[in-house]
């Protein structure tokens, strides 16, 4: 062993962040490698929920006391990932009295806050509410932001000395004299400065001990490793709606069941959720239904989202683990509390440990928990420090500064600014020389954060675009992601730049087509036109390596077609935006209710 214990840790989500973090502060030699971007897998894809607990008061109180209590930690170490909307628990006259007064008492058990309002007070304060709601329970909800928190961790992590490796999938497991030595990883694409090996190589990343914190994925971990981790994935789908129809977090007051909370986020409402197990957490149907029942359920409690316009839909997997031997069948009956996996003491294999199940709310938690459990193993006494230390960016939080004077820009922008960036605000913004224009309007991220986010992340605009909130909003990029590529240039080349700006604009694509009715079928068409022919990217002259005949195009559309090579046969390559071609194509998906899943 080293003089100074070496750590591998598995995953780049919000556990696999904490962890890296947890064990930097203690000072242990860490790295963290993950395959994708920071959050690529369950924690990019979650409603947004901080939990005050009280979702498992009944069915499940040792999670709801875990989650009032991290609810609190959370909420003064990362105040700039955090706002506290409060929630509702709503009852309609078809739900349970009994249940109602189970999920009170339950609240209470386990130390939550509860308080019972009529359904006058619950309209008070969410005027959406439907007009026949009997009653409601408030409770300590929140909001937060998943890729913000866990940027936030591993921001953190390197402070304390940790080497962050995206874009780094682990290909083995390294297995010597019956101990885990190791892992090797093939490096991917992305020039973001935490990317050390060179796209297309492999490494051997040698540890003293190596952390599996893969979620959904860590039976494949397992796998590699030669143990069996019997993650249970389950789906959820979430719908993204066009503005915040309501302030508070609202869940509908009835047992277990599909499509029953309503998570206002940033400038948006988030919609979820569903509860089905699957194989394979990468390889599932995503299915137009699933948004459907979103709708038409949610409207129930919120009738004005039957009216509203949907504009992105995305699947989560959750990474559900129970016990060998529980026997349980229903998904929605497996706990969500979070389990340490030694397998050393279960499998007679040292020098690796899983952590499996859990929740977003309960990451800090979860990574103290395997972190005192690591130290021990290397003998290591260093106590945790992350439910006290605020993250990067938390301390001094100046949401309410007025920074028109300070940075020259309208007070809004600026405060918006200020809620992503909290404390490093004067750092990104007040170390910024020359303009300061406005690149995303819907989020108004200016450049002086994108060009932040750039010096951390490279060419990669998704990483850009988790770390800004940049492209997410109303218009899902289509005024943006050509500004944000413009930003790159010209530190990058022409080619890098087109690279960088198609592969943000097919990820945004791929949640915005199940989404294609009513006035945001009206929205996908403008951002086709805008990207697809006023930029001419579904026939790029730039891209191709035969010549194009630039003077067909004074022939007319069907002749500039066919020497740019648009239509079906580019559509069939790409595989995004560029498929819908026409806007008789996007007509034919139909409304909302009709005929085939137009989104499959």
């Amino acid at each position: 062993m080293t003089e100074t214990p070496s750590v591998l840790v598995i995953g780049g989500g919000s556990t696999g962040c904490g962890i890296a973090r947890d064990l930097a502060m203690r000072g242990l030699d860490v790295t963290l490698v993950e395959k994708g971007n920071l959050t690529h897998g369950t924690t990019g894809r979650m409603h947004g929920l901080l939990h005050s607990g009280g979702r498992y008061a009944v069915s499940d109180q040792a999670s709801a006391k875990e989650c009032i209590e991290e609810n609190r930690v959370l909420r003064r170490i990362a105040s700039h990932c955090v706002e506290m909307t409060g929630g509702l628990f709503v009852q309609r006259p078809e739900d349970d009295d009994e249940y109602f007064e189970e999920k009170l008492e339950g609240c209470r058990e386990c130390g939550i806050p509860a308080e019972v309002l009529s359904a006058e007070e619950a309209r008070e304060m969410e005027p959406y509410l439907a007009d026949d709601i009997k009653r409601a329970i408030r409770v300590p909800d929140g909001a937060v932001d998943p890729f913000r928190l866990c940027v936030a961790n591993a921001a953190s992590a390197v402070e304390h000395g940790a080497r962050i490796e995206t874009h780094a999938e682990v290909t083995d497991v390294l297995v010597k004299g019956g101990e885990v030595v190791g892992v090797e990883v093939e490096h991917q694409s992305g020039e973001g400065v935490h990317v050390h090996g060179r796209p297309g190589t492999t490494e051997e990343i040698r540890a003293d001990y190596v952390v599996n914190a893969t979620g959904a994925w860590a039976g494949r971990i397992g796998d590699m490793a030669g143990v069996d981790v019997e993650v249970r994935p389950s789906k959820g789908v979430m719908t993204i709606m066009n503005v915040r129809q309501v302030d508070t977090v609202v869940n509908r007051c009835r047992p277990k069941g599909d499509a029953d909370i309503v998570v206002p986020h940033e400038t948006t409402c988030i919609l979820g959720t569903t509860d089905e197990e699957v194989e394979d957490p990468e390889d599932y149907p995503e299915e137009g239904w699933e948004v459907d029942l979103m709708i038409d359920t949610l409207s129930e409690l919120v009738p004005i989202l039957s009216e509203a316009r949907t504009i992105r839909s995305f699947w989560g997997v959750r990474p559900l683990y129970e016990p060998p031997g529980t026997g349980t069948t229903d998904s929605t009956d497996i706990t969500r509390d979070f389990f340490l996996l030694d397998h050393d003491e279960r499998d007679d294999l040292p020098g690796m440990s899983s952590i499996v199940g859990g929740k977003f709310t309960t990451y800090r938690m979860m990574a103290e928990q395997i972190s005192d459990h690591v130290c021990g193993k290397l003998g290591v006494e260093a106590e945790c420090r992350t439910a006290e230390v605020p993250l990067p960016g938390s301390e001094d939080f100046t949401v309410l500064r007025d920074y028109m004077e300070d940075f020259g820009i309208r007070s809004p922008i600026g405060r918006r600014s200020a809620q992503r960036l909290g404390s490093r605000a004067d750092e990104v913004l007040g170390g910024w020389e020359g303009p300061n224009p406005v690149v995303c309007d819907c989020e108004a991220v200016t450049r002086a954060e994108i060009q932040d986010a750039i010096d951390s992340s490279g060419t990669d605009l998704n990483a850009v675009r988790i770390r800004t909130r940049a492209s997410m909003g109303n218009c899902q990029g289509a005024m943006c992601c050509h500004r944000m590529a413009n930003e790159l240039f010209p530190q990058y080349d022409e080619l890098v730049v087109r690279d960088s700006l198609d592969d943000l604009y097919q990820e945004r694509w791929k949640g915005e087509r199940h989404a294609l009715w009513g006035e945001q079928l009206s929205q996908a068409m403008l951002k086709h036109m805008l990207h697809a022919t006023t930029m001419n990217r579904d026939g790029d002259a730039a891209s191709r390596d035969e010549p194009v005949d630039f003077g067909a195009f004074d022939a007319g559309p069907d002749a500039a077609s066919d020497a740019a090579g648009t239509g079906a046969d580019r559509a069939a390559t790409d595989g995004g935006p560029d498929h819908v071609g026409s806007t008789s194509d996007l007509r034919s998906g139909g409304g909302r209710k009709g005929g085939d899943d137009a989104n499959s």
